[in-house]
């Protein structure tokens, strides 16, 4: 019994051992963890900060050059043609609710990351996803005078509406 009892005294203090170390570990991975998201976060509201973030939330054009790669089309858009009728949003974002903000986050975070890290490219240009929304934007609002330019097949080639009128949103920079 002896035998017995010792083992039995052995394995009961075993797993004690190994739940308080155990413990131990999961603590020290929760505060590495918290650590990490409080720096993440801390960063991320630096960032929104310094970058004026909050005003991307609106739809107000002057939020555009709160970056200054963006200030020579502030000025074009500012001499365009477009000026009294269309702002940044209403080119730049789709006209529905959930595009618009899904859109918002993800140039805004694109954005913000290449604001914080300067890994821009002078004069800013427009990624190929952008482009195809400028272009609904201009479909939106002129599609009754271009409908019989249209494609009559869906997917089929088109102009790009800049590709003519190039500087209507953004007037020819001097």
């Amino acid at each position: 019994m002896k035998t017995h009892r010792r083992r039995n005294d052995l394995s009961s203090q075993s797993p004690q051992s190994d739940r308080g170390h155990s413990i131990t570990q999961r603590g020290a991975l929760a505060v590495g963890v918290a650590a990490m998201l409080g720096v993440l976060g801390g960063v991320g509201l630096f960032t929104l900060g310094y970058g004026n973030g909050l005003s991307y939330l609106t739809n107000d054009p002057t939020a555009c050059i709160n970056c200054h790669v963006m200030q020579d089309h502030y000025d074009a858009w500012v001499k365009s043609s477009h000026h009294g009728v269309a702002g940044c949003n209403d080119c730049h974002l789709p006209h529905d609710f959930i595009g618009k903000w899904l859109t918002k986050a993800d140039n805004g975070f694109f954005h913000a990351l290449a604001f914080t890290t300067g890994a821009f490219h002078e004069p800013i240009q427009i990624k190929a996803r952008n482009q195809r929304v400028a272009q609904a934007a201009c479909l939106h609002c002129h599609r009754a005078l271009v409908d019989h330019l249209l494609p009559a097949e869906p997917g089929a080639g088109m102009q790009q509406c800049v590709h003519c009128h190039s500087d209507v949103g953004h007037a020819q920079r001097r």
